[in-house]
C-alpha cells in the first residue's frame, strides 16, 4: 500500500475522496446502511434530557389553552391560527410574514455561532430518529454488532420474528405522531371525533391520515438518515453560512495526527505518534456514517456521538479528552479562541430590530377590526333632503370576550348612520360579526360625486377601537 504523503511537523495528508461521495452510498450507487452503535457518554445524556423535554412538549402541547384558546393550532384550510393562545387572521398575514422573516434571520445567526447543532439537538428529525426508533432498534435487535449480524443471515424464524416486532413498534409509533401532528392543525378534540365517528364517517380525514402514517413510518423506517443528507434544506445552507468562526464538532487533527494503533507503555510523542490510536470508534458510532476525522462534512449533524465515543477512548488509554469536540475551525488551527464576528454582530442587530418591531406589533395589536365595503349593485338614493348610500359592515373580534360595539361617523361631520336594528352589536370572542347599515348625509355636505369619509368602531366605554376609510357616492356636481 502506498504511503500517504506528509503535510508540515509530518501531519499525514488524506486524500478528501470522501468529497466525491455520500457516505451512505456504495460507489455502484446501492445503498449502504448505516448501523451506529449504541452511543454513551456525557454528551448523550444532555442531549437524551433535551430530547424528553422536547418530547414531553410534543405530546402535551394539544391539549394546552391560553383563556380557553389552543396553545398551538395551525388550521391553514380554516384559517384558524392560534400561536401562544393568540388568535391570528388572514388579516393578520404580515404579523406571521414578518415572523417568519425574523425566525429565518435567527437560523442564519443561530447557524453561522454554533453551525448544526440545532440538527443534532432539536430537529424533530434527529429527536423522533435517535430518541424513538433507534431506540426501537436497540430492544427488538440488539447493539450494532447484533444487528449486522441479523442483517447478514438468512430469513429464519428469530430473524423474521424481531423484524415483524420491529416493524409494528415502528407502524404504531407512526400513527401516534401522526394523529398528534394532525391536533395541531385541526384540534385534539377534532381528532377524537374522528377518530370516535370511525373511518366511513370521514373517509378524506382517515386517507390523510393513513398517507402521513405511511410518510413517517418511509422516513424513520427505511430513509433515516437520508432526510439530513439528500433532502433537508438546512443542510444545503451550511456551506454557505459556515466559515472559521463557527462552532462545530471538530476533530484536532494538530493533536491527533499522525494518526496510529495504539501499544501500551509506548511514547507517542517521542515516535511522532498523534493521539489518535486509529480505533474507529468515531465512526461506528456516527448516525450518518462520515468519518469526522476528515474535516467539516455536509452530513454530519453536530450530535456529539463521536465526541462521547473518543472521550472514552482517550479515558482508556489515559489521554487528555477533547480529542473531538465542540471548536471553531480558527481554534483548531491557531488556537484562538470564538469570537464574535462582524457578521454575526450585523445578523444580531436586524434580529433584534425586527423582534423589536414585531413585539411593537403585537402588543399595538387592534382588538376589534372594523371593515365598511359599499353593498356591490347599490346606488345611493336621496330622500328627504339626505343622500343615503347602504354599507355591509363585517366585524371582527380579536380578542378572548365578547365586545358590544357601536359606529360613528368620523367624517366628514353631520353623517348619520341608520341601522335596520338595535345599534349596538354584540361580537362573540374570536368571532365574525356581519350586517347591513345605511350612511346619510345633508345634500350639502356632500361636494363630490365620491367622497371619502371614515367611520369608527368604539366600544361601550366610548374608547375607539378601530377605524375604517371607505367612499361615499353622491350626485355629480360641477366644479367652478
Amino acid at each position: 500500500m502506498e504511503t500517504p504523503p506528509r503535510g508540515g511537523q509530518g501531519q499525514v495528508l488524506y486524500p478528501e475522496t470522501f468529497r466525491d461521495s455520500v457516505s451512505t452510498m456504495e460507489q455502484s450507487g446501492r445503498r449502504k446502511w448505516v448501523f451506529p452503535r449504541r452511543p454513551k457518554g456525557k454528551y448523550t445524556n444532555y442531549r437524551t434530557i433535551v430530547a424528553l423535554i422536547l418530547l414531553g412538549v410534543f405530546f402535551v402541547l394539544p391539549f394546552l389553552k391560553i383563556n380557553e384558546n389552543p396553545f398551538l393550532l395551525l388550521n391553514l384550510i380554516d384559517r384558524k391560527l392560534f400561536i401562544l393562545g393568540k388568535p391570528f387572521y388572514p388579516q393578520d398575514f404580515f404579523i406571521l410574514t414578518l415572523g417568519a422573516i425574523a425566525s429565518f434571520i435567527f437560523i442564519i445567526l443561530f447557524t453561522v455561532a454554533y453551525g448544526r447543532i440545532f440538527c443534532g439537538w432539536i430537529c424533530p428529525q434527529t429527536i423522533f430518529l435517535e430518541m424513538i426508533f433507534r431506540k426501537i432498534d436497540y430492544l427488538i435487535e440488539g447493539d450494532r454488532n447484533r444487528q449486522i449480524k441479523l442483517n447478514k443471515q438468512e430469513w429464519n424464524t428469530e430473524k423474521i420474528i424481531k423484524r415483524v416486532t420491529k416493524w409494528t413498534l415502528f407502524l404504531l409509533t407512526s400513527l401516534v405522531i401522526t394523529h398528534y401532528l394532525i391536533m395541531y392543525i385541526v384540534g385534539y378534540q377534532e381528532v377524537f371525533r374522528i377518530i370516535a365517528e370511525g373511518p366511513f364517517a370521514n373517509p378524506t380525514n382517515f386517507l390523510v391520515m393513513i398517507l402521513f402514517t405511511a410518510a413517517f413510518y418511509f422516513v424513520f423506517s427505511w430513509f433515516r438518515e437520508q432526510v439530513c443528507t439528500l433532502v433537508c434544506p438546512y443542510g444545503r445552507l451550511q456551506g454557505v453560512l459556515i466559515d472559521k468562526e463557527t462552532i462545530n464538532v471538530y476533530y484536532d487533527h494538530r493533536r491527533g495526527e499522525n494518526r496510529s494503533k495504539w501499544r501500551k507503555g509506548e511514547d507517542r510523542k517521542a515516535e511522532n505518534k498523534g493521539d489518535c490510536i486509529d480505533c474507529n470508534q468515531c465512526v461506528i458510532v456516527c448516525p450518518t456514517g462520515i468519518d469526522i476525522r476528515n474535516g467539516q462534512q455536509l452530513e454530519c449533524i453536530n450530535c456529539t456521538a463521536c465526541i462521547d465515543a473518543c472521550d472514552e477512548v482517550m479515558m482508556k488509554i489515559g489521554l487528555p479528552k477533547g480529542l473531538i469536540r465542540y471548536a471553531t475551525e480558527s481554534e483548531i488551527e491557531t488556537g484562538s479562541k470564538f469570537k464574535f464576528t462582524s457578521r454575526m454582530k450585523i445578523y444580531a442587530v436586524i434580529l433584534v430590530l425586527l423582534t423589536g418591531f414585531l413585539g411593537f406589533l403585537l402588543t399595538n395589536r387592534s382588538s376589534m377590526e372594523g371593515k365598511f365595503i359599499k353593498s356591490p349593485g347599490s346606488t345611493y338614493f336621496i330622500r328627504e333632503g339626505k343622500i343615503n348610500n347602504l354599507y355591509n359592515y363585517t366585524l371582527l373580534n380579536k380578542t378572548n370576550k365578547n365586545i358590544t360595539v357601536s359606529f360613528r361617523i368620523l367624517a366628514p361631520k353631520n353623517g348619520k348612520i341608520v341601522f335596520s336594528g338595535n345599534p349596538k352589536i354584540t361580537v362573540k370572542r374570536d368571532d365574525i360579526a356581519k350586517g347591513t347599515i345605511i350612511i346619510q348625509f345633508p345634500e350639502e355636505e356632500i361636494s363630490r360625486s365620491k367622497q371619502n369619509i371614515k367611520i369608527g368602531v368604539f366600544d361601550s366605554n366610548g374608547e375607539m377601537l378601530d377605524s375604517y376609510d371607505t367612499y361615499f357616492e353622491g350626485p355629480f356636481k360641477m366644479q367652478l
